[in-house]
């Protein structure tokens, strides 16, 4: 599986394709690096978006998940950079309930990319992040894309 590493302001991470879409967005150096042109453009997407220049992505993904997760990782799509979503709110839009949701987001394996860090607890509260340093990566993923779109921090910052 082609993978290729970048640096970020966050430490490096690695992507990982298959079959010609985003498989996974992992923290870390990769061993293997092979410079696809799918993968060259994921990482191009991934500087502008630390750069302050993107916050929404035009790549194919196809996280590897059980049905119900990838009904949970699409809601997690459509929620526009800059707001976020309660996990309640997403329980609500896949009919499941917040905790599956959370158990769903902690098994993103394509963070960033699909924006689990847009999820919150139900009282504005910001909840956990599973990626790098937990809730330190969250909120410095929402404060990035809050000034990228020249809006007021969220009070959870």
């Amino acid at each position: 599986m082609p993978q290729l590493s970048l640096h970020t302001p966050l430490g490096e991470v690695t992507l990982s394709e298959d079959e010609g879409a985003i498989v996974a967005l992992d923290w870390g150096r990769g061993s293997e690096q092979e410079a696809t042109p799918l993968l060259r453009e994921a990482r191009d997407q991934l500087h502008d978006y630390f750069d302050g220049k993107r916050v929404q992505f035009q790549l194919p993904l196809a996280p590897h998940g059980t049905p119900y997760q990838r009904r949970v990782w699409s809601a997690l799509r459509a929620i526009p950079a800059g707001e976020t979503r309660s996990y309640a709110e997403i329980a609500r839009e896949v009919a499941s309930h917040p905790r599956a949701v959370g158990q769903a987001n902690g098994r993103n394996p394509i963070p960033i990319l699909i924006p689990c860090h847009r999820v919150v607890a139900a009282n504005g509260a910001l909840g956990g992040y599973s990626g790098l340093d937990g809730p330190e990566t969250k909120r410095y993923l929402l404060a990035l894309e809050a000034r990228s779109l020249n809006l007021p921090f969220p009070s959870l910052f």
